[in-house]
């Protein structure tokens, strides 16, 4: 190892410059304020430090105090996965809606005006867009976060969507290295494995993150996936074949790599959380996210410890930290230079447009506007860890408005259908589903209830796999607020 002219505070600093903490709290801790201070140069946000977007101001206004060339990252696909409407909704479709559509100069107006808001509120880092193909249907935690299963289509709006983020001095994190689509397992869980060959991964998956590189993306985010064509023995996060010979070597990417989150038990379950971060940052990686789960000082000081022992013992190359260290700052400048010359025309309604011309209606037969109270059966299916527990979705709130007097209920499991034909008491019966055909289930309550009635209307707010059916049926191609009130528009209009 060669030992470079630097001293221990240096060493401490690069440790903690490397990391993206979350946080508790809707306000700006103390301990966080002390460690910006003393060298660390991101923060994350997440659903639980948002309330408002004047409250999100306030906080990064409160960080920025300590330190201006502050990274605020947060987890803002649109669509599925929001942090800024975690409470609503999200105010925009996400990506496989936009792919629907498939108009790239729309997927860059609707990334630009979340660009706009996020930069409004002091937001500068975003971990989106996903370039992920979705190969596999029956993915768990991929699904409506992907534009699509075309690779030609996933490139260009994935270009797209960082061009219009990145016009407003927000910076892209293109995600998730070396993609995540074809995978059946949720690496929040366990270690997904993709059993591709070598020319299917690189005509497959890799076109959509040259894509990105190409456009300018700022950030690329590493999957917890294990890719043996690439590397038999670590998953992506962990392995220098993907990250240095791969991203930096091969597609000549210079930007910052970030790991996505390192407690998920993909690496904290099979490495350990501590060692596998020390393995991240070895392997190439510049910045390791951390917080979603554990959001305390002690879990930051542990990894920043962690770090500094491991290069004083010759495990990590103390100048492949300072790298990342840099990589980190360097990033942090580009937002501030960028911040002050973004693009911030507003165009507010643009999310509603776009959920608008995603929408694919099926009719079986003439249609007739709706103008009486219906009962929305709404099958829930277990979310994913990416999408949270906290949003809501559907579209009984909007119809509830649109048709005064009309009710809802939530079903899980078997008998669903029944249920929701007893609680109907006559009245048209609005069937909301997510992903029908990875929940056989939710196909059975289906069955039982067209049989019974056959005017009943099918919104479908996940992957439309399944056939049509329903007097009418609905898919929206992803469960935004947005997405919910165009699909309730449909409704009412037959």
């Amino acid at each position: 190892m060669t030992t470079l002219a630097t001293g221990p505070d240096t060493l401490t600093r690069d440790a903690l410059a490397v990391l993206q903490p979350g946080f508790d709290g809707t306000t700006a801790p103390e301990w966080v304020r002390r460690r910006l201070g003393e060298g660390l140069a991101s923060v994350a946000l997440f659903g639980r430090n948002v309330v408002t977007e004047q409250q999100v101001t306030a906080l990064t206004g409160q960080l920025r105090a300590e330190r201006d060339d502050l990274l605020v990252a947060i987890d803002e696909e649109s669509g599925d996965v929001t942090r800024l409407d975690v409470r609503t909704g999200s105010s925009f479709p996400g990506n496989h809606a936009l792919g629907a559509v498939d108009d790239p100069d729309l997927t860059r107006a609707v990334s630009r005006e979340l660009g706009r808001r996020l930069a409004a509120c002091g937001v500068n880092f975003d971990w989106a867009p996903s370039a992920d193909v979705n190969a596999n249907p029956d993915n768990p935690v991929i699904g409506v976060r992907s534009f699509g299963a075309s690779t030609d289509l996933v490139a260009r709006h994935t270009a797209a969507w960082v061009e219009g983020l990145q016009s407003t001095g927000v910076a892209a994190c293109t995600k998730h290295f070396p993609g995540h689509g074809d995978t059946n397992v949720d690496s929040h869980h366990a270690v997904p494995r993709i059993d591709v060959d070598a020319d299917t991964l690189y005509e497959r998956e890799l076109p959509p993150f040259r894509a990105a590189i190409a456009a300018g993306t700022r950030a690329i985010m590493s999957a917890h996936i294990l890719v043996p064509a690439l590397d038999p023995d670590r998953p992506g996060t962990l392995s220098s074949r993907i990250l240095t010979d791969l991203l930096r070597g091969e597609l000549g990417y210079q930007g910052l790599i970030v790991t996505d989150g390192m407690e998920m038990r993909a690496i904290s379950g099979t490495y350990g959380l501590e060692h596998g971060v020390v393995l991240a940052i070895a392997a190439g990686a510049d910045a390791i996210c951390v917080g979603g789960g554990l959001c305390d000082e002690g879990t930051v000081l542990g990894l920043r410890d962690a770090l500094v022992a491991a290069v004083r013992s010759g495990e990590l190359p103390e100048e492949r930290l300072a790298d990342a260290a840099a990589r980190v700052r360097d990033l942090a400048r580009w937002t501030a230079r960028a911040r002050s010359g973004g693009d911030t025309a507003a165009q507010p309604e643009i999310g509603l447009v776009a959920a608008r011309r995603a929408l694919r209606v099926t009719r079986t037969g003439a249609a007739a506007p709706l103008d009486t109270p219906v009962y929305v059966a709404q099958f829930e299916p277990e979310r994913n860890i990416a999408v949270g527990d906290q949003t809501p979705w559907g579209v009984a709130a909007e119809l509830e408005r649109l048709l005064p007097g009309t009710t809802a209920g939530s079903f899980t499991g078997d008998g669903a259908g029944t249920d929701a034909l007893t609680a109907a008491d006559g009245r048209r019966i609005v069937a909301v589903v997510r992903d029908e055909h990875r929940h056989p289930w939710m196909g059975s309550a289906l069955d039982t209830l067209i049989a019974a009635r056959s005017d009943t209307v099918v919104v479908e707010m996940g992957l439309p796999q399944a056939a049509p059916r329903g007097a009418t049926h609905i898919a929206t191609y992803g469960a935004a607020r947005v997405c919910g009130v165009a699909a309730a528009e449909a409704v009412v209009a037959g």
